[in-house]
């Protein structure tokens, strides 16, 4: 969402934003509709002042006998013509809201122009893709021969897009998220959340999945959303809130199951896990003092980049163009882990800067400190969401990148304390 008042004074760089997102220009439009808002406010305000002038005439005529019959008339029509102005303010008001409420984020200034993914610049790479001397398997044919990853069984109950997880693979998905939760709170000051799976249109709506991407979400019957990425919750938590800057920053992560519906990936990964109604992803949120975003985003990708370090799993970072940038990111850097199987890097981390754009929609804002002289008032915080990791994409990872060549998967060390000591899982147990 964005500030009307800052379209109407820099209609030029608001429309040069928009362009780099591939929009045609929108603050005249804007404007326009602003304009007929603004006329009805004050046609309003002007009603309410001329009756208040008009009463005080009629209990000045009242006592002296005088009439005051072409005043009363007035008022009366006044009142009318005042609720009209009120009504069409109103409607002016939510026409800009939902118009509004549809447009992207402004890219930063330093994310590159480019239309798709390969556009994105490369930041940094950490490992060497390990070399197989045997034909490495996708994580599919891994998991199935271990008779511990079942497609066709959840396809029977769930349909496509679901797997059944069982045994040491189940036990490694639940083992990847408890060490990633153990960081994130142990080591880097994230508070463990656990947050409602289901939220109404208002939570979407702040985080900016609602209304443009609606039909990427699953709906109840009964006005409840499933929710995308625990992104939505965590960062609701300060929906409507007015903090002080010592509260800042708040970190909060969690562990949750997420739910899309891929109407916008038919045909894409149809095979696997890569791509899922159903999935576990940890995720981190921060809300911080706009002056600390940039330095919170570096901090945020660094400790999901640490996730992989200590998996030993190969990755490169990069920046997003304006071309895959998402909805409310004004800034976004993407993970991608190693996979042999499909000899490729596929992402496994997006962690995202939304500036005020995500405060703004929630309505969610903070009182400076004492002594900041310009900053009187309440401002809004900037927002930044990243995941710490999805968790099935990593599972994928240690099994392409831990296979042997007898079907067997060795078991990373950092997760051998969390899976008993396990160290090798087999098909025969």
């Amino acid at each position: 969402m964005f500030d009307i008042k800052t379209i109407r004074d820099q209609p030029d760089a608001f429309d040069a934003g928009m362009a780099r997102r591939g929009l045609a220009p929108q603050s005249a439009a804007l404007i326009a509709i602003d304009k007929r808002r603004r006329g009805a406010q004050t046609a309003a305000q002007e009603l309410q002042t001329r009756r208040n002038a008009l009463s005080k005439l009629i209990g000045q005529a009242k006592p002296k006998g005088e009439d005051a019959g072409p005043e009363i008339e007035e008022v009366a029509r006044s009142k009318d013509a005042q609720a009209d102005a009120e009504k069409e303010a109103g409607a002016a008001g939510a026409e800009l809201d939902t118009a509004m409420g549809l447009l992207p984020n402004i890219p930063a200034a330093d994310v590159p122009d480019g239309a798709d993914e390969d556009d994105n610049a490369e930041l940094n790479r950490w490992g060497e893709p390990k070399e197989l001397d045997f034909e490495a398997k996708e994580h599919f044919d891994i998991g199935e021969a271990l008779g511990l990853m079942d497609f066709e069984t959840a396809a029977k109950m769930s349909g496509a897009r679901f797997v059944i997880l069982s045994g040491a693979l189940a036990r490694m998905e639940r083992a990847l998220a408890s060490m990633m939760l153990d960081m994130h709170t142990g080591e880097f000051g994230y508070t463990e959340i656990n947050p409602p799976a289901l939220v109404r249109d208002n939570a979407l709506f702040g985080t900016g999945q609602l209304p443009k991407f609606a039909d990427d979400l699953f709906k109840t019957d009964n006005d409840y959303w499933m929710i995308p990425t625990a992104e939505v919750p965590l960062t609701n938590m300060v929906a409507g809130e007015i903090l002080n800057a010592s509260d800042l920053p708040r970190r909060y992560t969690a562990m949750t199951w997420c739910f899309r519906s891929e109407a916008g990936s038919a045909g894409k990964d149809t095979r696997g896990m890569i791509r899922q109604h159903q999935f576990t992803k940890v995720e981190m949120v921060s809300i911080v003092h706009p002056d600390q975003s940039d330095a919170e985003h570096a901090r945020m990708t660094g400790i999901a980049e640490e996730v992989l370090k200590r998996l030993e799993l190969p990755f490169r970072t990069v920046v997003l163009c304006t071309g895959d940038l998402g909805f409310s990111a004004n800034k976004t850097h993407d993970i991608e882990v190693w996979l042999p199987g499909q000899n490729r890097y596929r992402e496994i981390s997006s962690c995202s800067n939304c500036g005020d754009f995500q405060a703004r929609r929630m309505n969610a804002r903070f009182r400076p400190s004492e002594g900041q002289g310009k900053n009187k008032g309440t401002r809004f915080p900037h927002t930044l969401n990243g995941s710490g990791l999805a968790v099935g994409r990593t599972l994928i990872a240690v099994l392409e990148n831990y296979q042997r060549e007898d079907g067997s998967v060795q078991v990373p060390e950092v997760l051998r304390p969390y899976m008993g000591g396990l160290e090798i899982i087999s098909a025969d147990g």
